[in-house]
């Protein structure tokens, strides 16, 4: 365990954000996380980076948690529950998933960052969220370098977040997640349109698992840069949920505004369509923008900074709200 002194984190985020960090240290296992912990409690953490915007240098230790594995903890008649490490790749695991035909996650195919992440987040796509599979998830406590368990309920999930992004928030580091997953009768998330599409292109009437993930990806690789090629994050902002009034007030205008009905006063709007409809879809600021495919994507051409980046967020969250009366939420963890 060595820490490195004044490395760029460039290649650590997907955002391609060129900051600092003054000391760094990539920690491959448990116990030396909790060694690690005996020494250090002031710690920034980064897995898969897919997640954040950096504003600036880091003055904290930054630790790059990199511990790897999947095991297979039980297995019943209709069941099975897998453990993954939180170093390990989302997408390369999905797919491992698939691979033994384990159902569950294959409409989070293709979404970046590691598994340590996806309970923070409680990442979600195509109808599904990841806390419909979680069994438990395994986390140190950082001032106190003891391990806890947390159950589901214990993760208190809601769309996008989660504990670790509220009470918990810079309390514990997650380690590993443990999956509940099905071993033959799979339950297939077809409804979404796109997916309903992909399918029927490909004459799929009967869709598995393998075909869905294969729906997402053709979906996903359509519409959303690789981060390899053009830094960005994903979905930078939440999809809003608005009450009947104000929707019906906005629909009177917009009539082929798409949604989706939650209940009968909540109703989601995709943040992509309203950002879109204001005129930033494709538009370049310098070397930052809005995605020429996904107006919900905000992306960096090369050289921008994180402030650049979200300085252009606020502009577009100014712009929803005169324009709809929507506050849009950020979806991306800014690191100030």
């Amino acid at each position: 365990m060595k820490i490195q002194h004044n490395i760029s984190l460039k290649q650590y985020n997907t955002f391609g954000i060129d900051v600092n960090a003054e000391r760094f240290v990539e920690i491959t296992s448990v116990m030396a996380l909790k060694t690690l912990l005996s020494k250090e409690k002031d710690l920034f953490i980064i897995s898969g980076g897919s997640n954040m915007l950096l504003l600036s240098d880091i003055k904290k230790l930054v630790v790059l948690l990199n511990i790897e594995g999947i095991i297979i903890q039980e297995t019943q008649e209709d069941d099975v529950f897998v453990t993954a490490n939180a170093g390990e790749n989302w997408h390369d695991f999905v797919l491992w998933c698939i691979s033994q035909n384990y159902g569950g996650l294959e409409n989070l195919s293709l979404i970046p960052g590691n598994v340590g992440s996806c309970p923070i987040q409680n990442i979600g796509a195509y109808g599904v969220e990841v806390k419909d599979t979680i069994h438990q998830v395994t986390a140190v406590e950082i001032s106190t370098g003891k391990t806890r368990i947390f159950s589901n309920k214990e993760c208190a999930f809601g769309y996008r977040n989660s504990i670790f992004k509220n009470e918990l928030k810079n309390a514990y580091i997650i380690t590993t997640v443990a999956f509940k997953l099905s071993k033959s009768t799979h339950q297939i998330h077809d409804g979404y349109g796109a997916i309903q599409t992909a399918l029927k292109e490909a004459n799929i009437s009967t869709p598995s698992i393998s075909d869905v993930s294969n729906a997402v990806i053709a979906i996903r690789t359509s519409k959303l840069p690789d981060p390899k090629k053009i830094g960005n994050s994903g979905s930078f902002f939440k999809n809003p949920i608005v009450n009947k009034v104000l929707f019906d007030k906005i629909q009177a205008n917009y009539a082929h505004m798409p949604f989706y009905k939650i209940n009968e006063n909540e109703i989601k709007i995709p943040a992509g369509w309203l950002i879109e409809t204001c005129g930033f879809k494709g538009k370049r600021f310098g070397d930052t923008g809005v995605h020429k495919n996904q107006a919900l994507v905000l992306v960096n051409y090369g050289n921008a900074t994180g402030v650049e980046i979200y300085d252009l967020a606020v502009q577009i969250q100014a712009m929803v709200f005169k324009t709809f009366g929507i506050k849009l939420d950020i979806e991306v963890n800014i690191v100030p």
